[in-house]
């Protein structure tokens, strides 16, 4: 990562050693082993070893990030807090943390404690002014269009997409895809360059270029990055980008209702009604609206009739068309491909 340009990635997620802190085998209640992280790159002498550890690169990682830039990083109880506490003393800005909670997570087999049914992530901006992207439209519609929400039910890595070598699990903390492409998809653009410095076996990699993103993965174990490889290049190319990207309604034209009217999509004395055809307006020449009782814009009508604070009229105001009501956003969408 030091011999890496200065402000070259727009996004790192990492995936660093959890010191699990783990003494002996962990076995099941029939004797069997389980097959859990065992592995020299997870064992620190103490926690300020640890800390001297995530100190170092998580530096780098904030070097090499653009100003804009962000970075996730996913841990369990055993590491997320002394993480958070570092990444907030180097500057980061911390956006969000999110609960991965699993499907099907690992059972606690000696009845000890809480079966550990969740892992944190930890979402932050570069500094506190970083202009960093978040495709809320793209979370929307990726959660059957509802806002996104911080806890996400997901499944572990099994089945075909767990990569394993002689029966056993190839990297012990191989992490879904479908985790991955949430992450990239929430904070990433089409060609954008992902970093991940603990790439392990290239999930990172392999859902990054799926996504027209670029990547680069960091890996010293070679086992890992023979897999890593292999994998990477069974893939194709990325789809067209057109569908891969989220255009964000900020970003759209704006198109004010009196266009509508001076288009001739509307005409003055049109009708509108909401949903449910309780209240009602006619269209003014001047792209306003008027009921019974109050004149003014299609949100300032809208909320008046309501009785509520404010009112989005695009989402609120029907046309009818052939019997059926349909909403006036149709029509905006249409001027709006127009003007694009």
């Amino acid at each position: 990562m030091e011999a890496m340009d200065e402000a070259s990635v727009d996004m790192v997620f990492a995936d660093p050693p959890y010191n699990l802190q783990l003494n002996g085998d962990l076995l099941r209640p029939n004797q069997t082993r389980v097959d859990g992280v065992a592995e020299p790159w997870d064992r620190f002498a103490d926690f300020a070893d640890y800390d001297q550890f995530t100190r170092d690169w998580l530096t780098a990682a904030r070097r090499l990030l653009k100003p804009d830039g962000t970075l996730w990083v996913i841990g369990s109880y055993h590491n997320i807090y002394r993480v958070g506490a570092i990444l907030q003393d180097l500057g980061f800005w911390i956006l969000n943390d999110v609960i991965w909670r699993k499907r099907n997570p690992m059972p606690n087999f000696h009845g000890r404690r809480f079966t550990n049914a969740h892992e944190t992530l930890i979402w932050c901006a570069r500094g506190r002014q970083s202009r960093y992207r978040f495709n809320y439209e793209a979370m929307k519609n990726l959660n059957d269009d509802l806002q996104m929400r911080s806890d996400w039910m997901l499944p572990i890595c099994t089945g075909a997409e767990r990569l394993k070598l002689n029966g056993h699990k190839a990297h012990p903390t191989q992490k879904p895809e479908a985790l991955l492409h949430r992450v990239i998809l929430a904070s990433t653009e089409v060609g954008d360059v992902v970093l991940d410095p603990f790439f392990g076996t290239g999930t990172t990699g392999a859902v990054a270029k799926k996504l027209g993103r670029h990547y680069i993965g960091l890996e010293r174990a070679a086992r890992y990055a023979k897999l890593a490889r292999e994998r990477l290049s069974k893939l194709g190319e990325a789809a067209d980008a057109s569908l891969l990207t989220t255009v964000s309604k900020r970003h759209q034209p704006r198109i004010p209702f009196g266009w509508l009217v001076e288009r001739g999509l509307l005409a003055p004395g049109d009708i509108l009604y909401d949903q449910r055809r309780r209240h009602s307006a006619k269209v003014r020449a001047d792209g306003t609206l008027v009921s019974a009782d109050f004149k003014g814009s299609i949100h300032q009508v809208g909320a008046y009739l309501q009785k509520a604070p404010v009112c989005n009229g695009w989402q609120f105001w029907c046309m009818e068309v052939e019997g059926k009501l349909v909403s006036i956003d149709v029509l905006r969408q249409q001027l709006r491909a127009q003007t694009h």
